[in-house]
């Protein structure tokens, strides 16, 4: 009866699949054909109103002329006095989303004013009022949200690798806690489990705090005094929020991994000897293969609460999600619908990694 009700359950999980896989072909096509028909850059500037572009024209103008002073410094070999920089006539966005893309024209001065257009299915359509200027917001916002054109420590990129990060080395961290606090000897035992006492019984945020701040101030460096170049100090708050997080997931991956251990059977254990094997060869080839299999749920559900819990990284000026939409909001005077798009990313993410999640533990777990 069981091994029947098993088989029905994978032809159920493959049915599933089948259609889950049918619908993301469906989705992935239709989204490829809109970004063959979607109007190129060219084509969305050259939509700008004629005042809009003499503007244009005169900052091309600028552009040239300056370029062509250069050329003929390096050629004659003097060198130019500092030239005050020539004004900018126009600010020019464009947000590029594979399928749909959004361009804005910005002007300063006495000729102040805003130009937005939406581009869609070969269309170009204007946006500066009604549902279209707040899809065309949308599209600006979701953008830079995801973090489009940056390096892959800014918006979402960094939310879903500094998670990846995080539970891989929190789950060979908790393993290594685990057996440590079941182990015999008690000042690993006691060591260990003052570790996850501190780390399961302080704020995260606290945590990121005094490792991003109070550890570098002890030990006398910077966090981004460890990098060269323009992302020294992105890169060097990345690295201290990765420490943060992993050592916060070992203490919790600790709990579940000794959790999975101590459910098996001590028969296991018993038989294990029994053949002759010590302790830790029962440990690597008999205990926790077993274990691995029973600890998929709830690592699976850590991942998702580090996903979220990733969001606090703002504390320490990472561009991750939450800081970039209050960034947003600061500079166009409380606009608040970009936490709109921001909240609808995270719920994507979460879904795509919960649904991954669902099928790996229906596969794989066990449950008694």
């Amino acid at each position: 009866m069981s091994s029947e009700l098993k088989k029905e359950n994978v032809k159920i999980i493959r049915k599933r699949t089948g259609v889950s896989l049918l619908i993301l072909v469906l989705i992935i096509i239709a989204i490829a054909v809109l970004g063959m028909f979607k109007p190129d850059q060219a084509t969305m500037i050259s939509q700008a109103s004629p005042e809009m572009q003499a503007l244009i024209a005169k900052d091309n103008a600028n552009v040239e002329e300056a370029s062509g002073e250069e050329q003929t410094g390096d050629e004659t070999g003097e060198e130019s006095g500092r030239k005050r920089p020539k004004r900018k006539y126009v600010t020019i966005t464009y947000n590029d989303l594979i399928f749909i893309n959004y361009c804005s024209f910005s002007s300063s001065g006495a000729d102040e004013r805003i130009e937005r257009y939406v581009g869609f299915a070969g269309k170009v359509f204007y946006a500066d009022e009604g549902a279209a200027k707040i899809v065309g917001q949308m599209i600006n916002y979701t953008y830079r949200i995801l973090g489009c054109g940056e390096s892959i420590i800014h918006g979402a990129k960094l939310t879903i690798l500094l998670t990846i990060l995080t539970v891989i080395v929190g789950v060979i961290l908790g393993t290594l806690l685990a057996l440590g606090k079941i182990s015999k000897r008690k000042w690993l035992s006691k060591l260990c489990s003052g570790y996850i006492f501190f780390f399961r019984g302080t704020p995260l945020l606290m945590q990121l705090l005094v490792i991003y701040f109070t550890v570098p101030g002890i030990f006398g460096f910077t966090w981004r005094g460890l990098f060269n170049g323009l992302e020294a100090v992105n890169q060097g708050a990345f690295v201290a929020a990765f420490i943060t997080f992993s050592l916060n997931s070992g203490a919790y991956c600790a709990e579940i991994v000794r959790a999975a251990i101590q459910s098996i059977d001590k028969g296991q254990n018993e038989a294990a000897k029994a053949l002759g094997m010590n302790y830790s060869q029962t440990m690597t080839k008999i205990i926790i293969p077993q274990a691995v299999r029973r600890m998929i749920p709830p690592v699976c559900n850590e991942f998702i609460m580090i996903l979220k819990d990733v969001s606090i990284v703002f504390a320490i000026g990472l561009a991750d999600i939450t800081q970039i939409s209050n960034s947003i909001v600061a500079a166009n005077a409380g606009d608040y619908l970009v936490f709109v798009p921001a909240v609808i990313i995270y719920l994507i993410i979460t879904a795509v990694f919960s649904k991954l999640f669902e099928y790996i533990e229906k596969k794989y777990s066990v449950y008694e």
